[in-house]
């Protein structure tokens, strides 16, 4: 009996242990850290309570954390950057986060520091669309999506807002300006 419960003890011990070990800057499906695709702007402050946040454009007489939001640790490192799916009102989902710190990474490794040869190596690109001055890359069964400045592509490509560029034609050595994740907002959710 003694056995059976110290065994059971140990093993208690060990879960929780496990569990406080996960790595906070963990990049999984539908959560970044300790933040996931359901936490509501409101939320964010207890969430994020040993960091900085910084209010974007704050909104006189709000009751809590509302509208885009910048996170930075204890050091001053600008971490995430937090967009809601409705700039109005605290119990908005986070929709949008821009990932600058390079601690944030996917099981694949893939980090804002990475580079699109780790793309390459790890993921499938699924649409690459261009704008003025840049490319947007989505990433196949990913929420990850990122923005390479037109001034990193052979030259031929920088100047036409039509071209049509595909993978390949991405130099390997090409850094992210912009490392984001995407989520879709859960309508069928109540507000409180």
């Amino acid at each position: 009996m003694k056995k059976t419960l110290l065994l059971s003890l140990l093993t208690t011990i060990l879960f929780v242990s496990c569990d406080s070990n996960k790595d906070p800057f963990t990049i999984g499906e539908g959560s970044i850290g300790s933040l996931d695709k359901n936490i509501q702007m409101k939320q964010v402050d207890s969430i994020f309570a040993e960091d900085s946040i910084v209010k974007l454009n704050p909104i006189k007489n709000a009751l809590g954390t509302q509208g885009e939001v910048e996170i930075y640790d204890k050091e001053g490192n600008k971490l995430l950057l937090l967009s809601p799916e409705d700039e109005n009102d605290p119990n908005a989902t986070v929709t949008n986060v821009q990932v600058f710190d390079a601690r944030y990474k996917t099981d694949k490794g893939l980090t804002s520091g990475s580079t699109f040869k780790d793309v390459k190596a790890n993921y499938t690109v699924s649409n690459i669309e261009t704008t003025i001055n840049s490319v947007v890359v989505f990433l196949k069964d990913s929420e990850i999506y990122l923005t390479i400045d037109k001034q990193q592509l052979p030259e031929n490509l920088r100047y036409n807002p039509n071209a049509k560029i595909e993978a390949s034609q991405i130099p390997d050595v090409a850094k992210f300006k912009y490392f984001m994740i995407g989520w879709e907002a859960d309508t069928t959710t109540e507000k409180e």
